[in-house]
């Protein structure tokens, strides 16, 4: 049986309720736009602003996203749940561009997406000109795959835990170009990220090109030593490659101090912002070396691109403007909680949990130490039965996981301890 869901405190509820009763006001007084996404963005950011400390505040963060106590998403790896106020910006913006879709008053989306730009670089400590908003972590992995120059007797590192786009498609193109793609296993009884670093340096040659990689794995939860990992690579001209859609919005995350060629991640994850938003991060010395995947208006009339850095990537055709603008208004909710502190619950959830299963009997798939894992679980389970498992969780406990690895459970920020203890009920009732 389902749970019952809970019941928020009166008081923070009215709060709440006055709260966003008076920007919906505000917004739809306001006179341009700009001016109605500024007021949403600074008034959902003062929200996170009140004294309130411990679980309390929390679960004011919890009630800030729309759905029921009854079906808990549970599996950020791979969608989470958009904070309501950037749902409702999503769609304030696509009715007005529904009113109104002349080039005249869709102009106004340029300002607005080289705003959202500007706050997602600086939460990253990189440059506007070095971010690229595309649809995807899928596409912006493809970006650069198919961009970066590679020839027979080239060599692509990879792990073999890497998502199908940064794996799988590098296999493709090499089939296509002749370079060899070796892929790096994770090391048997995984006790250290040394052992991690060494796998990987141990398959640099003379001819390794670049050197492609996940932050987390999402079918095993291991988290791999990247500052180090990039280190080692750069200091043999290897470029790098870092898929970080496991980690984008869940972990503070410094790209330059790390000091990647490319770094991507999707916005529909960790971000909690809208669907059809991916990162992509290239650093300013590779624009020029990396091919663009599409070109389409608004590219220029020749070779080189009339868009400066990283936006040429974004030669995409038609794009969702109101999504992009709405991501401000996340970016915006990011700042205002905090990123330390958003990582620091990502791990105090992920770790609630697996010392759960742990206590349980039940072994698990990720590793137990943070410093080899973050916020994805993944529950050992008998072949073929993580899909089974899953299922059986969301119908008869309300908590939607996947069947990824084994049975893959990962809280995100809107996620309360009592959520994790129900799935812990239903791993023990399921599992044991």
């Amino acid at each position: 049986m389902k749970t019952s869901p809970g019941t928020p405190d009166h008081s923070r509820r009215q709060f709440l309720s006055r709260t966003l009763t008076g920007s919906s006001a505000l917004i739809l007084g306001a006179a341009s736009l700009s001016s109605r996404l500024a007021i949403a963005q600074q008034s959902v950011s003062a929200q996170f602003s009140q004294p309130i400390a411990g679980e309390d505040y929390w679960q004011m963060v919890r009630e800030q996203f729309s759905f029921p106590d009854t079906t808990v998403p549970m599996n950020a790896a791979n969608l989470c749940p958009s904070f309501r106020a950037v749902a409702e910006q999503v769609a304030f913006l696509t009715a007005d561009i529904d009113q109104d879709c002349s080039f005249n008053n869709r102009s106004k989306f340029s300002d607005l997406l080289e705003n959202t730009r500007a706050l997602v670089a600086a939460q990253l400590n990189v440059s506007a000109d070095e971010i690229a908003l595309v649809r995807n972590t899928s596409e912006a992995n493809n970006i650069i795959n198919n961009g970066l120059d590679l020839s027979a007797g080239d060599e692509v590192i990879i792990w073999d835990e890497n998502h199908p786009t940064n794996h799988v498609a590098w296999q493709v193109r090499a089939a296509r170009y002749g370079f060899e793609v070796i892929k790096v296993a994770t090391p048997v009884d995984l006790q250290s990220p040394q052992q991690l670093l060494q796998a990987f340096v141990s398959q640099f040659t003379a001819s390794t090109r670049v050197l492609a990689v996940t932050h987390v794995s999402n079918v095993s939860g291991i988290k791999l030593p990247i500052a180090e990992l990039v280190q080692a690579a750069k200091a043999r001209g290897i470029y790098v490659h870092v898929d970080g859609a496991q980690t984008w919005g869940a972990m503070a995350l410094d790209l330059k101090a790390l000091g990647m060629d490319s770094f991507t991640a999707s916005a529909h994850k960790w971000y909690m912002g809208p669907k059809e938003v991916g990162l992509l991060y290239v650093r300013a010395d590779n624009h020029a070396r990396i091919w663009p995947g599409v070109v389409a208006s608004g590219w220029g009339n020749g070779p080189e691109a009339r868009l400066t850095g990283a936006r040429k990537f974004e030669s995409l055709g038609q794009r969702d403007d109101a999504a992009l603008a709405a991501l401000s208004v996340s970016a915006r909710l990011h700042d205002s909680i905090g990123a330390e502190r958003v990582e620091q619950r990502i791990v105090q959830l992920a770790q609630h949990l697996k010392n759960g299963v742990n206590a349980l009997g039940v072994p698990l798939v990720t590793p137990m130490d943070p410093a080899l894992s973050f916020g994805v679980v993944v529950v050992q389970t008998a072949a073929g039965q993580g899909g089974t498992l899953s299922n059986r969780l969301y119908d008869e406990f309300g908590i939607a996981g996947a069947g990824t690895g084994g049975l893959r459970l990962c809280p995100g920020i809107y996620n309360t301890l009592a959520h994790v203890d129900r799935a812990l009920a239903g791993i023990k009732h399921l599992m044991t």
